[in-house]
């Protein structure tokens, strides 16, 4: 076997995964469809005003750190890292405002003065999930568990002693709404089911361990924006020799008796014994695997939520908002109703507002903002964007003029949109989901596709559509999985 690798799709997990191999000792060439790296973390700009038109929030910066330490570059050299003293300002319609402090003790006593819920009690919820987070991470984020022999064992008899702990079959909402009550908390935790793009009336209680990230860890965003930490690994996989070939798309994957035999790019065939695929693994499937007789299992998954995103560049500051806020609708659920039962917009939909130039000035001109204003959606089946997105443009600043008693639409001079259909064009995003599969169901984290195939020797999955998840930290920890696979597997002599 030679060293080579190829790799697909240009995203976190995939300049992650290229930085390490590449530090080890492989051949690797990156093949992505667009003229820039980044995958659904980019950047887009006009008239002095800058955003990020993905991930708007890191937690686990160590998962970050530990990637440089791995290549040993000095992360400060290249990425600068706030952390944010509030890290989500909620708004309500009854006119409760709530500040969620990066300070746990902080975030517990603004709970207890605007609601029924006392301090010690938001505290123990928030040392309950750490707790759970300790008990699963390891397992079922950190390591790819499908191999069993790569589980841990004291942590595995930890977790099974521990197992009721976990309440697998309640779901998110049950268990929020017994232990706070106040509508208004349950509906602030039900959230972290959204980061995922599951709902909390159907997931199961263990994705409490999301809120356990943000509010005893803490949020982060980089200077400069999200979209530095995608330069930042550009130049360490320049650094370390990595080939980043882009508007090049990926035709098909080839498959010869169950072994990868290398890919199909503008009609011609490259040689690869290793393949890591940092795309879509739906898209994977329907597009890249052609011939492939494969279950149809996965197709039958439940897709997360996808999103309709405005770039709104703001002649006006906003002392009343902070980076991050949530104005949210008065029924949750049957917003989620509508999203996953009905697939349909929901009129009066949970509206978050990122605005990035509170902490990273140059983002916006003088006396300006930039804000990213983002409502979930179902995602894409044939649904008439050109004519939905207009109708939520209208309920986003109706509510925005109802909640925050400002007319915006007047001081809006620059002006982009996203929807399901374009995210889909984009990244390909199946149907324009956002992060694969739903976790809607308490047996999610087992049906989540693994980060390897047992029938195609050779081919690897990272990304935040396959194990463990989504968003910043489980892509790096894909990354780090799928690598240490591929040490495993493909062992280099030299290493």
């Amino acid at each position: 076997m030679n060293n080579k690798i190829a790799i697909i799709g240009a995203g976190l997990s995939g300049l992650a995964c290229a930085i390490r191999l590449a530090k080890t000792g492989y051949q690797v060439v990156v093949y992505e469809k667009n003229n820039s790296a980044g995958g659904k973390i980019v950047e887009l700009s006009g008239k002095g005003y800058r955003f990020d038109t993905g991930a708007s929030i890191l937690t686990l910066p160590e998962k970050v750190e530990e990637l440089f330490a791995f290549v040993g570059e000095p992360v400060h050299d290249y990425l600068k890292l706030k952390k944010l003293e509030i890290n989500s300002r909620f708004f309500y319609p009854d006119g409760t405002i709530i500040d969620a402090f990066s300070d746990t003790n902080k975030f517990a006593a603004a709970i207890e003065k605007q609601s029924q819920v006392g301090k010690e009690k938001v505290i123990r919820f928030l040392k309950r999930n750490r707790t759970l987070y300790d008990l699963t991470s390891e397992i079922f984020l950190f390591s790819p568990f499908q191999k069993i022999a790569s589980v841990p064992i004291s942590k595995a008899v930890k977790l099974v002693t521990n197992i009721f702990f976990l309440k697998l079959f309640k779901t998110m909402h049950t268990l929020n709404k017994k232990w706070f009550g106040d509508k208004r908390i349950v509906q602030l935790f039900d959230r972290y089911a959204t980061y995922n793009g599951s709902d909390p009336y159907r997931a199961s209680a263990t994705l409490s361990v999301i809120s356990h990230l943000e509010h005893n860890i803490g949020s982060y965003i980089p200077e400069k924006g999200m979209f530095q930490l995608i330069k930042a690994l550009v130049l360490l996989c320049k650094k370390h020799g990595v080939e980043l070939k882009f508007n090049t798309p990926v035709q098909e994957i080839k498959i010869d008796n169950n072994r990868i035999r290398g890919l199909r790019i503008d009609g011609k065939i490259y040689n690869y014994d290793i393949i890591i695929n940092n795309t879509d693994v739906f898209y994977t499937y329907k597009e890249l695997l052609n011939g492939y007789t494969h279950s149809d299992k996965i197709f039958r998954r439940e897709l997360s939520s996808s999103s309709i995103i405005f770039y709104w560049g703001v002649k006006k500051t906003f002392n009343n908002l902070q980076v991050h806020n949530i104005l949210f609708t008065e029924n949750y659920k049957e917003e989620f109703d509508y999203i996953f039962r009905k697939k349909m917009l929901y009129d009066d939909p949970t509206i978050y507002v990122y605005i990035s130039s509170k902490v990273n000035r140059s983002d916006a001109p003088e006396g300006s903002e930039n804000w990213l204003v983002m409502i979930n959606t179902p995602n894409d089946d044939n649904h008439n964007w050109n004519w939905l997105v207009p109708q939520a443009r209208k309920s986003i600043l109706n509510k925005i003029h109802r909640i925050l008693n400002v007319d915006l639409e007047k001081y809006i001079e620059f002006e982009k949109h996203s929807s399901p259909s374009g995210i889909e064009k984009w990244t390909n995003s199946y149907k324009g989901s956002l992060y694969g599969p739903s976790s809607n169901s308490v047996f999610s984290v087992f049906q989540r596709h693994a980060n390897f195939k047992k029938t195609m020797k050779g081919l690897y999955f990272a990304g935040g559509t396959v194990h463990p998840g989504g968003g910043i930290p489980l892509c790096m920890a894909s990354a780090k999985i799928v690598s240490e696979l591929v040490y495993e597997d493909f062992p280099l002599e030299n290493r």
